[in-house]
């Protein structure tokens, strides 16, 4: 971070914002108007990401396997030898005599000699994901160009690592030819772009747009101009079919007759021309702003008629870990009168019942499956409300390794409501998603902790399991708290619905 703020008060020094940083690069790479806007654009407007921070921390995990012992740091270190070091700057100059700066990572020490002696270094990059991506490839090589002009040795290779199951990956990239001059065509097109006046499009598939710190920024053009990207169900792939046919905003869709539209995309498939039909209602639902009910006639929870309650049931995970660390149920009985209660607010929520049950990896799932069946079994009638399939394939997953019957498999499997696809069989809505933060937002839910989403609370995990022996109960109380927003949140949806269907 110290690094990025140097970089960033170096590229106002210039005045001319000629210098091409690692920084820059890795966000055009990403998107062309994401690197625009790392340059021009008001650093107030931007957001703070928990992607980032996770992914900072999962590449520091990676090198701590690497490289047990703490790091050398800058020039000094090369040239005593260090085994590993991080802070080294490098500077340089590229095609059309571009200014160039880097701060790589991590270096690690080879042999060969250099201008420091008998070692030399080789640039280390932690991988997220489980395949190099062009990113990866292009970052490593401009590191690896700049590394080889300051220490006047070549650096034909460099270290990819990651972390699968805990256990260190290691993976030997070639900085060839090849590389070299992919950079070099890529590195002016990136100088280009950053001279714009105005910048680059919006994405074509804004569904990437959510690790991004200039969402916010985005999110508010999209809306302005209409933009495809806006209309739930188009990626970049069919909106380019969309543009084709000259279909370019949100409002020209609306107006589209669905049957030439399907007839228009059936040359791309089958499954484009039984589409059409949907992504013009769904336009015109959000140009609209009003709902429209699919299915008048037909109850989308009738298995809520006779239950004595409800359990609303939410999972949060670590996906890199394979970790379901928490099972979160609110229960909720029916009112006295029968009915059923309605849109949680503050006050009346905070008499719901909340059960989280916490699933630490050195206790088993042994010892889970307990617990699970045990809160289950007092609550025998009562459906099981979660939004999306996530809960009901993880606990079925869950039964069958645990060596549930199929009896048993089948009552579990009866009890799981999925509200969102009950939601998508009986309604569609003017939201841009169908997502629970969308769909619960619109109808009228709102989050105590505002801001926070799944990779948020991801990282509130990760510390208390680094510092919960030192005061990093704060931390799991956050993760709480937002699991059973979750929950209510999955209710306010429900409770829509029953209202409808009322």
């Amino acid at each position: 971070m110290a690094d990025e703020r140097a970089t960033r008060a170096d590229e106002r020094a210039t005045g001319a914002h000629e210098l091409i940083t690692d920084r820059l690069l890795r966000s055009w790479l990403r998107c062309k108007r994401r690197a625009w806007l790392d340059r021009h654009a008001d650093p107030s407007a931007r957001t703070w990401s928990a992607h980032r921070a996770l992914t900072i921390q999962d590449q520091l995990r990676c090198f701590q396997q690497l490289v047990p012992d703490k790091p050398g740091h800058g020039e000094a270190a090369a040239q005593a030898a260090a085994p590993s070091l991080v802070g080294l700057r490098l500077r340089g100059q590229g095609p059309a005599g571009l200014a160039l700066e880097a701060h790589p990572a991590l270096l690690e020490r080879v042999e060969g000699p250099s201008r420091w002696g008998a070692h030399a270094y080789r640039p280390v990059l932690g991988r997220q994901g489980r395949n190099l991506t062009r990113e990866h490839r292009l970052l490593l090589a401009f590191w690896g160009r700049l590394l080889a002009e300051h220490q006047q040795a070549p650096v034909p290779h460099a270290l990819v690592v990651a972390l699968d199951g805990g256990v260190l990956q290691r993976e030997r990239l070639a900085l060839g030819d090849s590389l070299q001059r992919q950079l070099g065509e890529a590195l002016p097109r990136l100088a280009e772009d950053l001279q714009r006046s105005s910048p680059p499009p919006l994405l074509a598939d804004r569904k990437k747009c959510v690790l991004c710190s200039w969402r916010a920024l985005c999110d508010g053009e999209a809306a302005a101009v209409g933009h495809l990207g806006e209309v739930s169900g188009i990626g970049g792939k069919r909106r380019e079919m969309l543009v084709e046919l000259g279909i370019e905003t949100l409002p020209q869709l609306a107006a589209t007759d669905p049957a030439w539209l399907a007839e228009a995309l059936a040359v791309h498939g089958e499954q484009h021309r039984e589409i059409a039909g949907q992504l013009v209602a769904q336009a015109r639902v959000q140009a609209a702003g009003e709902p429209e009910q699919l299915q008048p006639l037909d109850l989308p929870l009738p298995e809520l008629l006779g239950a004595p309650g409800v359990l609303l049931y939410d999972i949060e995970s670590d996906p890199d870990a394979r970790d379901d660390f928490l099972h979160g149920f609110v229960v909720l009985p029916r009112n006295p009168d029968g009915g059923w209660p309605p849109q949680p607010s503050p006050e009346l929520s905070a008499r719901w019942r909340y059960l989280p049950l916490l699933a630490l990896q050195e206790h088993g799932e042994q010892r889970l499956w307990r617990r699970l069946r045990a809160l289950l079994a007092r609550y025998p009638d009562w459906p099981l409300l979660h939004y999306g399939e996530t809960e009901a394939i993880a606990l079925l997953r869950l039964a069958r390794r645990m060596g549930a019957s199929e009896a048993e498999t089948a009552a579990l499997r009866a009890r799981l409501l999925d509200v969102h696809a009950r939601l998508r069989r009986a309604w569609r809505l003017p939201v841009n998603s169908y997502g629970l933060k969308a769909v619960a937002s619109w109808v009228g839910f709102r989050w105590s902790q505002p801001g926070v989403d799944g990779a948020r609370c991801l990282l509130w995990w990760r510390q208390w399991r680094h510092w919960r022996r030192d005061g990093g109960q704060p931390a799991l109380q956050r993760i709480f708290v937002y699991n059973r927003d979750d929950n209510l949140a999955t209710w306010a949806v429900t409770r829509w619905l029953l209202d409808r269907q009322s």
